[in-house]
């Protein structure tokens, strides 16, 4: 409590190491404050075969390139493995098994921890990213349905699905590869979809597609700047023969289902269909509650105020990991280094020109 950080970095996930780095290397006196064990953000929480989309040589920290052969796309134990020694290589001072419960500001930011303790300190980076509070729509007949529902983030493995009729919602990513492994033993596997599944080619003129995102500028392009929020450019990347599947009715897709009913879904069309499982590819809000007690800090949806990472209501307060945030790659791993670069930078100038004005 009598001690007085410059930045405390809330979350140990890669939002939070890169944080680390960029304040490391600024020579700034912080701490990070992780809820679990281990520096691995949400990823052990993903399903089981989950794989990078962007190949080694795209997927990287600051200051240490992803130990894999280039053209390689990590699967999600290779990340967690690549975060837990990115983590001891810097030697951050990570506090582990510390859930930060709420924020208070005055004079500094006072973090109170649900072991009870509190932290004092002048900034604030929130680095616990856009993935904390599943978003799963509700729909007339749901709670009769006699099935199972859930939200992509508690899927792990394709095995509990054997001969089952499946629907997963969704188009984007998580959604297709998710769909596409079922298939193999689903009695059946549909895509409810609002708009039909684009499909992007992984690789093009012998490049990965995250090459030419890179030359033509989108996978950095500052949308915010103009207001825009961006998300996956043309639905899913085509990492597993997804077209093959969804071509040959191994993974079928329809538009979104109207309503539930005991069995199954009521199609658009009124048609019924069983089924036996669903589910919910539909992403997350971005909740943060722990910033609910910092006037201004959040929205009337529990959202941040911010612009670029940068609170627009709060001095002293960032945030790093948003989807969107200042591109297409703000929430990806090989995308959050260049963020954290940006607002570590301003936060430094914004405490020098706080120092400035206490002098005047």
């Amino acid at each position: 409590m009598n001690e007085v950080y410059d930045v405390i970095v809330i979350g140990a996930g890669q939002a939070g190491l890169a944080a680390g780095y960029h304040l490391k290397k600024n020579g700034l006196h912080y701490a990070i404050l992780e809820a679990n064990p281990e520096p691995t953000g949400s990823w052990p929480q993903y399903y089981d075969n989950l794989r990078l989309f962007s190949p080694a040589s795209y997927s990287s920290l600051p200051g240490m390139p992803f130990p894999l052969k280039a053209d390689i796309y990590p699967t999600r134990d290779e990340v967690i493995s690549y975060l837990k020694m990115y983590a001891k290589h810097n030697s951050f001072p990570i506090h582990f098994n510390v859930r930060v419960d709420r924020v208070k500001k005055n004079e500094f930011f006072y973090l109170h921890t649900t072991e009870g303790e509190v932290y004092r300190t002048k900034n604030i980076i929130c680095a616990t990213g856009s993935f904390n509070q599943p978003f799963v729509p509700k729909l007339e007949g749901g709670e009769d349905f006699k099935g199972t529902i859930i939200h992509s983030s508690q899927y792990r493995k394709p095995d509990a699905y054997r001969n089952q009729r499946v629907i997963v919602v969704g188009r984007g990513n998580s959604a297709v590869q998710i769909g596409a492994e079922i298939s193999e033993g689903a009695s059946l596997t549909t895509l409810a979809v609002l708009q039909p599944v684009q499909l992007v080619p992984q690789r093009f003129l012998g490049k990965d597609v995250h090459f030419w995102m890179k030359i033509i500028g989108y996978d950095a392009f500052p949308f915010w700047r103009f207001g825009v929020t961006v998300g996956s450019p043309g639905g899913a990347i085509d990492v597993g023969g997804f077209k093959n599947k969804l071509r040959e009715g191994q993974l079928q897709q329809k538009g979104m289902f109207r309503k539930f009913y005991s069995e199954g879904v009521i199609w658009s069309d009124g048609t019924k269909e069983k089924v036996d499982s669903i589910i919910f590819a539909t992403g997350f809000k971005p909740i943060i509650p722990y910033l609910q007690g910092v006037e201004g800090a959040l929205d009337d949806r529990g959202y941040a105020v911010q612009k670029g990472g940068l609170s627009s209501t709060v001095p002293g307060l960032y945030y790093l990991g948003l989807s969107g945030q200042r591109s297409f790659a703000s929430a990806t791993i090989r995308g959050v280094g260049s963020d954290a670069k940006y607002v570590v930078k301003h936060l430094k100038e914004g405490g020098l020109v706080r120092a400035l004005r206490i002098k005047l």
